[in-house]
């Protein structure tokens, strides 16, 4: 029996054609998506189109978005065995954490994907990242769908979306999961990694969609100036501040920049410690450049990618959580985004 796969158009790149008379590019037609991608028809699943009424560049891309895209799985949910959902690169992985954080209950493939160049250009990867997207979706074992998480899958990979970050601008291979392995890779055969997989427990499928973007995301570097600092901390409304550190989490040592801290903490302000490297993990307290994180109860992004971190931000501030609730979510694994210290 057939798989039903729901094909929702954001907007981006792949969803984009190249008008050879002019040169110019112009909305894709997917009503006639088998004429300019036939290979297609060799895929046992039906395929079908929904999107934005308004393709956006994802550039724009902003919470009001993620609702509405949660808004249209969720209306479909029961309709279809899988989603792809075709998104610009340039903010492609915060979308895919944020949906991840915002559906619970999650029983099906939901996998993200774009491309670099259009579909009909001469070289483009769109179709080969729409084609694998939408069999990675379509994948059943024993009546059930193989995959059941928020993926993302560009250039034969298939990544968990909250694991995931862009790392190029113009290769093909333009995304990574640095601390998580691939969930699954493309080559003569889909291989999917089962046992790296994340499976939800039995609860009903539900959306949540309390948001609250009143955040702010500083990285430290050498030399910043005092000025700056505060005036980023004395944002009006700000509920959270994250703070990529250097490594482990440090940061500068001079007393102005520990005294703000402790001033913003005990105000009830949220300080999150994450790394701005690319692989490894935060580890408050290792080093004495850390110690005021300790002294201030500051909240341990682990190994959260920015992209991770900044949209679980924006889905637990949006929950009216205590403060103790807030920390407790915020420092535990709720979608596969994270991993403890101990665990490596």
């Amino acid at each position: 029996m057939a798989t039903k796969i729901l094909l929702i158009y954001t907007g981006g790149t792949i969803g984009m054609a190249k008008d050879y008379s002019n040169q110019s590019l112009k909305p894709f037609d997917f009503e006639n998506l088998i004429k300019y991608i036939p290979e297609l028809s060799l895929i046992d699943s039906e395929i079908s189109y929904t999107g934005f009424d308004k393709p956006i560049d994802s550039s724009d891309m902003n919470p009001n978005h993620w609702i509405e895209l949660a808004e249209i799985i969720s209306k479909n949910y029961e309709k279809y065995d899988g989603f792809v959902v075709l998104h610009g690169t340039d903010t492609m992985a915060y979308t895919a954490s944020a949906i991840s954080f915002m559906l619970s209950g999650l029983q099906k493939p939901v996998i993200f994907t774009g491309s670099q160049l259009p579909v009909g250009d001469l070289r483009t990867d769109a179709k080969e990242n729409l084609i694998t997207s939408i069999h990675f979706a379509s994948l059943h074992e024993n009546g059930k769908p193989r995959i059941g998480e928020v993926c993302v899958y560009f250039e034969y990979k298939l990544l968990r979306a909250n694991r995931t970050t862009k790392i190029n601008a113009e290769n093909f291979d333009a995304f990574e999961s640095p601390n998580y392995p691939d969930l699954g890779e493309s080559g003569i055969h889909l291989d999917v990694r089962k046992h790296v997989l994340r499976t939800e427990n039995e609860v009903r499928f539900s959306v949540n969609k309390n948001l609250n973007t009143e955040l702010g995301l500083i990285k430290i570097f050498p030399g910043m100036s005092q000025a700056f600092i505060e005036n980023m901390f004395d944002t009006p409304k700000l509920k959270a501040m994250i703070i990529e550190a250097f490594g482990s989490g440090n940061v500068f040592s001079q007393d102005w920049f520990k005294d703000l801290l402790r001033k913003k903490s005990n105000e009830g302000m949220y300080i999150i410690v994450n790394t701005q490297c690319a692989g490894g993990m935060v580890e408050i307290g290792r080093y004495e450049t850390s110690e005021i994180f300790v002294e201030i109860g500051a909240l341990n992004g682990f190994d959260l990618t920015t992209e991770a971190s900044v949209a679980k931000t924006i889905f637990l501030l949006g929950q009216n959580l205590t403060p103790e609730e807030f920390r407790n979510q915020y420092e535990s694994d709720l979608r596969g985004e994270l991993t403890h210290l101990t665990e490596y």
